[in-house]
């Protein structure tokens, strides 16, 4: 069922360069459809929203905008069971990102103090997606750090918001909820529009318009990411349970058919034999039509040979998600610097992270781990320098800045420290 390619061979190396593309997002392809919407809703504002809701979703809204209260009162149609545990879950996440929190700093030098001022943004928007699947926890894996960084608006889009996303988004401390989706979402949170007021920067996953939709407004607010498939990588030893791989594969290839469920191993007889158990779990999941694409497409098994082969391999790749089922799994985490986030041992599965771990399971996707990190507290902060010369200092360290400035041509700039000589 999986592809698998053998340390040596060039099959080997040409799906590493395959999958080293992965994240390679055709944007372009559905940037001429997103500009007109993100236009019209600039210029036209809830009108735009209403003709594209009706136009893409098939329906009218009646209210663009829930408030506190309306989220609160949708909430109540839950079964308090299930809030119970969307309730758990967010305060695990909730406490596992206080530890985020930064302080800033300050120190004097010879006259001269020094520092950094944190500060929450204004206003965050967060974009749930409202298509194949509905993820209350996504919610709160992108709200919580939002509310923990004390961000005072957090507004919530979400076409159609169900109780389980009303509620997931009243326990993480959401103000507003918006009743639209796609690319209209984003241009309503990024642009404002009569019902919505804009925010500062939007974060959340969604599909190829809404991805596009984010790179295009990037500038007038921030963005947390271009988000891709979702993705998995495990690196197997020998004593590893191919059953226990197999379940953690197919955890991520049931999300999308363009999920990917990518396995290192030691050896040919582990990596068929994970491969066996894939095809035997895969025609007993509910969600096999889509799985079963997504393994066909997108499932790879690499036999690497060794430890530091399997390092090498998933460093390049760069996952999403890395589940190192190995003897040793920390030894083997030192040799790899790249991945959204890590899953230690063989007691330990991604799925505890898409839940109640406790980090944000919203991760860099697509090899974007080598320069990017997961959503936290940090994204929803600003931070400012502080500066501050006592007379003497200015004084002290004249020579050195108005030299600097003259160097660069720049003799406003050296006048503008001269003039602080003067008694």
């Amino acid at each position: 069922m999986l592809t698998i390619h053998a340390r040596g061979t060039k099959e080997y190396d040409a799906a590493l360069a395959s999958l080293s593309r992965r994240g390679d997002a055709d944007l372009e392809r559905v940037e001429p459809e997103v500009r007109p919407i993100l236009r019209a809703v600039r210029e036209r504002g809830d009108a735009a929203i209403h003709e594209y809701t009706e136009r893409f979703d098939k329906r009218t809204i009646e209210r663009i905008v829930l408030d506190r209260d309306a989220i609160v009162a949708g909430a109540r149609a839950l079964d308090p069971a299930i809030r119970a545990r969307l309730e758990e879950a967010g305060e695990r996440i909730r406490k596992y990102h206080e530890h985020q929190r930064e302080p800033g700093f300050r120190y004097e030098e010879g006259g001269i103090s020094l520092g950094l001022r944190v500060r929450p943004v204004k206003a965050a928007g967060v974009y749930a997606p409202g298509g194949k699947a509905r993820y209350p926890s996504s919610v709160l894996m992108a709200a919580v750090p939002a509310a923990v960084a004390g961000v005072p608006r957090i507004v919530l889009a979400t076409p159609r918001p169900t109780a389980e996303i009303l509620a997931a988004a009243e326990i993480a401390g959401v103000t507003e909820v918006v009743d639209c989706g796609g690319a209209q979402a984003i241009a309503a949170l990024a642009y404002g529009t009569e019902s919505v007021g804009r925010v500062d920067k939007i974060v959340g996953p969604g599909n190829i318009y809404v991805a596009c939709a984010k790179r295009l407004v990037f500038g007038v607010v921030d963005i947390d990411s271009i988000a891709g498939p979702s993705e998995i990588l495990v690196v197997a030893d020998d004593q590893a349970d191919p059953r226990v791989v197999a379940a953690d594969l197919l955890s991520q290839a049931e999300h999308d058919e363009d999920a990917y469920a990518l396995l290192v191993t030691l050896s040919e007889a582990q990596a068929r034999a994970v491969s066996r158990e894939v095809e035997r779990q895969l025609a007993l999941l509910p969600r096999r039509e889509v799985a079963e694409v997504s393994i066909r497409e997108h499932g790879w098994a690499f036999i690497a040979g060794d430890l530091a082969e399997a390092a090498r391999v998933a460093d390049s790749l760069a996952a999403e998600h890395l589940s190192l089922q190995v003897r040793a799994p920390e030894a083997l985490l030192e040799s790899i610097g790249a991945a959204g986030a890590a899953f230690l041992g063989d007691h330990t599965p991604e799925a505890a992270g898409d839940y109640a771990a406790g980090p944000s399971h919203v991760l860099p996707t697509g090899g974007a781990a080598r320069f990017a990190s997961p959503l936290g507290v940090w994204d929803f902060v600003v931070r400012t320098s502080l500066i501050a010369y006592s007379r003497d200092a200015i004084r002290k360290q004249a020579d050195l800045l108005e030299e600097l400035a003259r160097l660069e041509g720049l003799e406003a700039h050296a006048r503008a420290v001269a003039v602080r000589r003067i008694d």
